[in-house]
């Protein structure tokens, strides 16, 4: 072996042992606790220490200097916000407090309150500000042989605070169900939901929505009964700064377990109580609406005090245990200002790209992701368009649910036969393997909806990927006459030949297609309204990309865009 080579050789193996020392070392010195905490469950998402100080990045300089503001996390699951929160006042505090008991006492009496998602968060937070579950805990002297304290004690051995809470309640909430209804009044579970099993420690009815008077409530009485729970039913008091990363969802069952999103009460709630910053991190999926959001997303693109809007599509950026569907954003919102928003996309090919501008386009009723969207988005409809979404089936085209294939009689049905019936009508759907299947029924099986079963067809999954820009699709079934589906599907059509319908398939697997459909579509799924600024053409030939391109006038920066960033279909 050259020598020379043995020295570079042995020179790499030291740097690589170095580094190997330094990262385990940094690792030590940085190592943090809160991380080892794994989620609860999809309805409570722990927030890791990164994500919360790009949160606390974003919020003006000048709030870590005023020891008179208030801060509220309204659900509290590990304690981190209220944690780095102090860290940071501590530091930003030193020329108005100098005392290093002083300062830290201030900010934990008089700054920073906080509601615990559950007893249990509650309890986390508190021991992870606290140093212990009960905020008024003494030392009891008792020492073990080697000196140390045996039981723990709060911070300020307990003095801090006259109760166990502290400024960190545990919640105390009830769902609440009116005369004649079936759903919780606030959060919308159902009254036979195990959330309300008797048996069941956690209600998770969160205090911050569900606080009621007995009449319903409103943004007066709601501020009331929170000075009562922190500042002892001082009604001059108030929250200046609202932070935090609320629940998203509760699990409400189904054919499919579907959820029903809720962090979009968390900030209406937060906005009637009228802070003057307001910052929380949620699902991106309200930018194009949905179930539960339609109205929230028509608020939010309309508010111009959002000043900032940091946008990740893959939502394992700031949470990396969980996959989000369609990624996550954080907002400030700022009362005293208003105007264009500075935007940063956190992109998963093209890294970080950033633009000022307001988050509601006209023409547009939802949130335009890409800002290289916009210009597409304006050429396609100065074109006066019909949209594509005229031919596209609503759910359950046929009125078929997506687990009608394991047992029709659950809804009143016939069997079906899985081998072919003489002049029947054919059924695609899927199996329990979530595999495509076919089945068939005789003529006159009683079919809820019959409008779309003549003609050609396709039948497009409702579900399709998981809602990054430009994702290829699955592949699309052609239906013939007498031929139907489950709501697994959504149909394209009727066509009158099975040119057009053919033609139709080549038109959903060009670049223009998926673009278009990419502005509305930001997670799996792909029902009727995803495809409202999808032009619908003429079917009697077959459209190409270059023709859709120069039909509709796009530059050169356009198709560039579009080819680069949307994956070729077969």
């Amino acid at each position: 072996m050259n020598p020379e080579n043995e020295k570079n050789d042995a020179l790499k193996a030291e740097q690589e042992h170095k580094t190997a020392v330094e990262s385990a070392a940094d690792y030590v010195e940085n190592f943090d606790i809160l991380e080892t905490i794994t989620n609860v469950g999809n309805d409570e998402v722990f927030t890791p220490r990164k994500t919360c100080n790009m949160m606390l990045d974003s919020l003006p300089e000048e709030v870590w200097h005023n020891p008179n503001y208030k801060w509220l996390n309204p659900a509290s699951k590990n304690g981190v916000f209220e944690r780095e929160i102090a860290i940071r006042l501590d530091e930003g505090l030193k020329d108005v407090i100098p005392n290093d008991e002083e300062r830290r006492k201030h900010i934990l009496q008089k700054m920073i309150f906080s509601i615990g998602q559950t007893m249990f968060t509650a309890n986390v937070a508190r021991r992870t500000v606290y140093y212990c579950s009960q905020a008024n805990r003494k030392c009891d002297g008792i020492k073990a042989p080697d000196g140390h304290y045996v039981n723990g004690y709060a911070i300020g051995n307990g003095t801090w605070f006259d109760d166990e809470e502290g400024n960190i309640k545990t919640p105390n909430a009830q769902h609440v169900f009116y005369r004649g209804e079936h759903h919780c009044h606030y959060c919308g579970i159902s009254d036979q939901s195990d959330y309300l099993d008797k048996n069941q420690r956690e209600k998770y009815a969160y205090e911050f929505i569900h606080y009621d008077d007995g009449n319903g409530n409103n943004a007066q009485k709601f501020r009331q009964a929170l000075s009562r729970r922190f500042f002892g039913g001082n009604s001059n008091m108030k929250f200046d700064i609202i932070i935090g990363n609320p629940p998203y969802q509760l699990s409400d069952g189904g054919a499919f377990a579907s959820a029903t999103p809720i962090y979009q009460l968390f900030v209406e709630r937060a906005k009637e109580l009228n802070p003057k910053y307001l910052c929380m991190i949620v699902p991106s999926r309200w930018m194009t609406g949905g179930k539960g959001l339609d109205d929230f997303r028509k608020e939010m693109i309309a508010d111009r005090h959002i000043r900032k809007l940091e946008d990740f599509e893959d939502g394992k950026e700031c949470f990396p245990s969980n996959e989000i569907k369609g990624g996550v954003c954080f907002f400030l919102w700022s009362r005293d200002e208003e105007g264009k928003c500075e935007i940063t996309s956190h992109k998963q090919k093209e890294g970080i790209h950033k633009s000022v501008r307001y988050l509601q386009e006209d023409g547009a009723d939802v949130f335009i992701r890409d800002e290289r969207l916009v210009a597409i988005f304006k050429k396609v409809m100065s074109a006066k368009i019909t949209p594509f979404s005229k031919i596209v089936s609503p759910r359950k085209p046929y009125g078929l649910s997506g687990d009608f294939f394991k047992d029709p009689s659950k809804y009143g049905l016939p069997p079906i036969s899985s081998k072919e019936i003489k002049g029947g009508f054919t059924i695609y759907g899927l199996d329990e393997h979530l595999k495509r299947v076919t089945r068939y029924i005789p003529r006159d099986y009683p079919i809820p909806k019959k409008e779309l079963l003549s003609g050609y067809k396709l039948f497009v999954p409702r579900n399709q990927g998981n809602g990054t820009f430009g994702e290829t699709f699955s592949e699309p079934i052609l239906g013939c006459p007498d031929e139907l589906c489950t709501e697994t599907f959504v149909v394209f059509g009727p066509f009158s030949t099975e040119e057009e319908a053919k033609n139709c398939d080549a038109y959903f697997r060009t670049k223009f297609f998926r673009a278009l459909l990419g502005i509305r579509k930001l997670d799996q799924n792909a029902s009727q309204s995803v495809y409202e600024y999808v032009p619908l053409l003429d079917f009697h030939k077959t459209w190409t990309d270059d023709e859709l391109f120069k039909r509709f006038g796009f530059s050169n920066d356009d198709i560039s865009f579009i080819k680069n960033n949307v994956q070729e279909m077969a």
